[in-house]
């Protein structure tokens, strides 16, 4: 009996034994299975690893790669999650080896994770707190042809390291700060650099050298090779000005001159930002006399130089933004605008709507895109230099305004302030103490086309509250295209100056009455909502695109009479002429904003305008 059960025991033993090692073996092998399977199948976007998978998205959408343009820097976002109900390890990284010509790495900031190290990190399962990590990815082409870079993935379990493939490679951080002069050089394709051996200039079509700067966008256009010092354009017409008195096309001594450096609140340098701390003050800008054309033009020989902050690019340094070829440029936008080349005496070399270099008479008035160096020590501290995304340069980059007084910003600054189609407005000037005033970033649109009116149905050439576009403004305009809370928001008496500007005139006395302008102009008058005169600041044209499609900018009135019968307006090009007031053109309204009103959020950039408070 004995015998018996002793038999029995051990043929229990041996088969639960049996039972227990066949577990252990199957269990081993699906956990082998499961952190293998992800080697085998690491070049899909979406994998199966046992029960394990990942989600990769590029840009909002699925996919594992990154594809950029020729001589093009793109910055991707990378969007990795765990799909999973239980939490995984997962590591990121490309694959192959990056040509010469290409760099790509990762940014850090505000919401962006950093690529994990070989070994992998932990997500959450779907759904929880930590289910998926945000990347930064940035890459710059400088070759010639398209490239695409491949991203991988591995994932395994919680608790097992993760190896990279033998031709898997992990992202280093990429540095987008330094000095400007290094910056937009070093990221553009040597198709996109003419070096004359005294500048380095940037060509072609659409390089990426976009600045924001003190409220606008500029595009940089050299960087000198001995003082390092980065000249930049502004990318709009700022305004529009007679270039100078009739028969005199010099710059010395010019209207123009006078504007671009005049520090007070009516004209250019007085509105930059620190413009010491940024700027070259006592640069050189060649205003020589040239005649020849593009493809033929010299480096002016010095002639005539001036000595000053701002300038305007001569007709040389326009013709080095082209192509080998003498086709494309960058600076070419569908708007007319000055040099500073005299074409002869009593004319000057502009940039015509058709993007040619053509001359016209001094008295004409023409768009302004003002030219600066900035200092050899300023530093980008963000940005890749896309229009999206342009530089920002240190001490130029503020975060974080919630609560800060509007009328402590800048000139050009956008602001969320209108409904519908009319939402954006800029920043003008601090012309009133403690006011800011700010004018519709576009003319008016109503339904699917710009609002188009008479200035006064009565031929009246001076503005007042009862002539027809004064009437509309502060009445129409007010109580449909404003909201409640914005309206009250409008300081109620502003003083508005509309001195007659006839040819060759001065764009100051539009304003003021005397040659030394210590007196105001006797045309005036008190309205809460009024237009911009000549010579302001944001009475120029910038290129907007409205709805899908690209509006070439559009005729506006603004408040200066041209003679006893005609009225000045800005046509779409930035060239200014004068209309009987019984004509009809497009409306870009200006008041000033009280001194209470506070900033509640954005930065002031045209994708994240300031949104305002009353405080």
């Amino acid at each position: 009996m004995k015998k018996l059960l002793l038999e029995t025991n051990l043929s229990k033993i041996y088969i639960l034994t049996i039972i227990l090692g066949s577990i252990l073996i199957v269990g081993g092998y699906f956990s082998y299975a499961m952190f293998t399977v992800t080697k085998q199948k690491n070049n899909a976007v979406s994998i199966v690893t046992g029960n394990l998978t990942y989600k990769l998205e590029v840009d909002g959408s699925e996919s594992n790669t990154l594809t950029v343009p020729a001589s093009s820097t793109k910055t991707f976002t990378v969007t990795l999650s765990n799909p999973n109900n239980r939490t995984a390890r997962f590591n990121f990284y490309y694959k192959g080896d990056l040509p010469d010509s290409v760099t790509a790495g990762y940014r850090k900031g505000d919401g962006l994770n950093i690529p994990p190290d070989e070994v992998g990190i932990n997500l959450s399962q779907s759904g929880a707190s930590g289910s998926s990590n945000v990347y930064s990815i940035r890459v710059t082409n400088k070759s010639n042809n398209e490239i695409s870079i491949t991203l991988g993935v591995e994932v395994g379990l919680d608790y097992n390291d993760l190896t990279l493939p033998s031709n898997g490679h992990l992202f280093d951080e990429v540095v987008t700060t330094g000095l400007v002069s290094e910056i937009v050089i070093e990221n553009l394709n040597n198709s996109s650099i003419y070096d004359d051996g005294v500048d380095t200039f940037i060509k072609g079509d659409e390089p990426n050298n976009y600045i924001w700067y003190s409220g606008k966008l500029w595009r940089a256009v050299s960087v000198n090779n001995s003082e390092k010092t980065t000249k930049i354009i502004t990318e709009d017409d700022i305004s529009s000005i007679s270039y100078n008195e009739e028969g005199n096309s010099a710059f010395e001594g010019s209207y123009m001159k006078e504007w671009l450096n005049d520090t007070s609140v009516d004209g250019f340098l007085g509105n930059l930002r620190d413009y010491e701390k940024f700027i070259v003050t006592n640069s050189l800008f060649d205003a020589t006399i040239d005649s020849t054309y593009i493809g033929s033009i010299e480096r002016p020989n010095g002639t005539s130089v001036v000595n000053c902050a701002v300038g305007l690019l001569n007709a040389y340094e326009y013709q080095s933004s082209y192509d080998e070829n003498y086709e494309n440029s960058y600076l070419n936008n569908g708007l007319s605008w000055y040099t500073l080349t005299p074409f002869s005496n009593d004319r000057i070399r502009y940039v015509t709507y058709n993007n040619e270099l053509g001359n016209i008479y001094s008295y004409s008035v023409v768009g302004i895109r003002p030219v600066v160096n900035l200092k050899n020590d300023i530093k980008i501290i963000d940005g890749d230099g896309t229009e999206e995304n342009p530089y920002r340069l240190e001490g130029d980059n503020d975060t974080n305004l919630s609560g800060t007084l509007l009328n402590t910003r800048y000139s050009g600054e956008y602001i969320k302030f209108g409904t519908g189609d009319n939402l954006l407005y800029r920043i003008v000037s601090h012309e009133e103490e403690g006011l800011t005033k700010i004018v519709s970033a576009t003319p008016l649109i109503s339904g699917n086309d710009f609002l188009y009116m008479a200035y006064d149905n009565n031929s009246s050439v001076n503005f007042a509250t009862n002539t027809t576009i004064g009437d509309f403004l502060n009445n129409t305009y007010l109580n449909t295209y404003l909201l409640t809370d914005a309206q009250e928001m409008i300081a109620d008496n502003t003083t508005w100056y509309f001195g007659t500007i006839a040819r060759g005139i001065n764009y100051k006395l539009a304003k003021y009455a005397d040659a030394d302008m210590s007196s105001k102009v006797d045309k005036q008058a008190v309205a809460k909502v009024g237009l911009l005169r000549i010579g302001e600041l944001m009475a120029g044209q910038e290129i907007v695109e409205e709805i899908g499609l690209l509006y070439l900018t559009i005729d506006y009135w603004v408040l200066n009479p041209y003679s006893l019968g005609t009225v000045r307006y800005v046509d779409s090009s930035s060239y200014s002429a004068d209309i009987a007031p019984t004509n009809t053109k497009a409306v870009k309204p200006a008041f000033n904003i009280k001194e209470s009103v506070i900033i509640k959020e954005g930065s002031g950039t045209k994708n994240d305008p300031f949104i305002l408070a009353s405080n």
